[in-house]
């Protein structure tokens, strides 16, 4: 179940994923499989392979993309998901969500 964001950032998300851009979409986030975490970033895009690129350049494998039409996306979770908002620079993502 998804926390604390909007339908703009949504839609917003999705235009980008649509699109064919790498994009990214944090948000509070509870799953009893993952007792531990309570953010998830979504990083979409409709492009399989730059997304399947994208993550072998941060060394995610990209078996584990959400092949969900019209947005696919991988999951980030704890440690990595902080470490790649770090080197993308989004700073807001990482304030807002308290992932600092």
């Amino acid at each position: 179940m998804a926390f604390g964001i909007n339908r703009e950032e949504l839609t917003a998300w999705k235009q980008a994923v649509s699109r064919g851009e790498i994009a990214f979409l944090t948000h509070y986030w509870l799953d009893p499989r993952f007792p531990g975490a309570k953010t998830v970033t979504k990083v979409g895009c409709s492009d399989l392979e730059r997304l399947a690129a994208w993550c072998r350049e941060h060394d995610l494998n990209p078996e584990y993309i959400h092949h969900r039409p019209p947005f696919p996306h991988f999951d980030l979770l704890g440690p990595k998901q902080r470490e790649i908002l770090m080197q993308e620079q989004l700073w807001d993502q990482l304030e807002r969500f308290r992932l600092l």
